[in-house]
């Protein structure tokens, strides 16, 4: 990894100054050479990609390593066994004999499945109070999240709250991180080239509506991102929307128009086809997606597929996954294009 143990010599050097015990981020902002004394607050805001904690008093605890995977979480039975189950289990075969635990963030969603189907999932910190009670000291945390936003925090919150706990501890970013800049690698585009498996064929007057979640937090520029990088890369008449952010349908309507699109399809951006995909986009009442698009003359097809259907979708979560173990494992250099530094 191009400049790692130059970014790795001068976080130490802060830390010695302060007289810390700090691990630093496997990825992260290079400070200044000239800041001698960086501050825990600075050390901690410098702290991006696949983060990584060792804590001093555990180092002479027995390894005993496991993976924690954290999703939002459907209850769309059928969907979640196609998506986040089955990415769960490709982690878990690229790790075989490592203890894999399927944990999710939304509480409301744990307690209707095990409501409706007697099913338990932990929330990750459920599942990281049974690991360190069962004797495991390393843990990675790995999230099925599509974009580092509001969930994506939450599993930052998490790894920061717990990471003391644990002899080491590292946190994976989601399946888009990285934008291309300063040799980061492209996490957009590589996106968009593995969802594309699943685009249609479109005709000139047809057109792909990519329906994403959309979020009040700051990530949802994201979305502007994608549609930068699809109109870069010669994707003509698809465009990205969200249920719950910007851009809005409204805002892509015109867009339609202007290109005499008569045909549209809507497709899911999200991991799961749920509740919004199921309802939001292709549902029956009048205010679904597709009755708006229809009652504005065009002719809708939906596609009712999670992104975790995707196995290249699934492949691109699994190298997630791989990162946050490599950096478990102190394998600085084995995925380069996911543990890039800026400078």
């Amino acid at each position: 990894m191009k400049n790692w143990k130059k970014m790795l010599v001068a976080s130490l050097a802060c830390s010695a100054v302060l007289g810390l015990s700090y691990s630093p981020a496997e990825a992260a902002y290079e400070l200044n050479p000239e800041v001698k004394t960086a501050t825990p607050a600075l050390l901690e805001a410098s702290e991006i990609g696949v983060l990584k904690y060792e804590n001093p008093q555990m180092r002479n605890y027995t390894n005993k390593d496991a993976i924690v995977v954290a999703s939002f979480g459907t209850t769309f039975k059928e969907t979640r066994e196609k998506t986040i189950e089955a990415t769960v289990r490709d982690i878990q075969a690229a790790h075989p004999g490592v203890k894999v635990v399927t944990a999710f963030t939304s509480h409301i969603i744990i307690d209707r499945i095990e409501k409706n189907e007697g099913k338990k999932y932990p929330t990750p910190e459920e599942a990281l109070t049974q690991l360190k009670a069962d004797g495991y000291s390393r843990i990675a945390l790995v999230s099925l999240d599509v974009i580092p936003g509001m969930e994506y925090s939450y599993v930052k919150a998490v790894f920061n709250e717990y990471k003391e706990q644990f002899k080491t501890m590292t946190c994976g970013t989601s399946l888009m991180y990285w934008q291309g800049q300063e040799e980061q690698s492209d996490d957009v585009a590589e996106f968009i080239k593995a969802v594309s498996s699943q685009f249609p064929k479109l005709g000139k007057d047809e057109a792909l509506l990519l329906m994403a979640h959309g979020t009040p937090h700051v990530s949802n520029a994201y979305y502007s991102v994608i549609q930068a990088k699809l109109d870069a890369l010669g994707y003509k008449n698809v465009y990205v929307y969200t249920v719950e952010g910007w851009p809005s349908l409204e805002d892509v309507v015109p867009k339609l128009n202007n290109a005499n699109v008569k045909t549209v399809t809507l497709m899911p951006i999200m991991m799961v086809a749920g509740d919004h995909a199921h309802n939001d986009m292709a549902g029956k009442d009048s205010d679904s997606h597709k009755s708006i698009l229809e009652s504005k003359g065009f002719k809708v097809n939906t596609y009712l597929h999670g992104l975790g259907e995707n196995k290249n979708i699934r492949a691109a979560f699994v190298e997630r996954a791989n990162d946050a173990w490599d950096a478990l494992q102190g394998n600085k250099d084995a995925d380069a294009d996911h543990l890039k530094i800026m400078k």
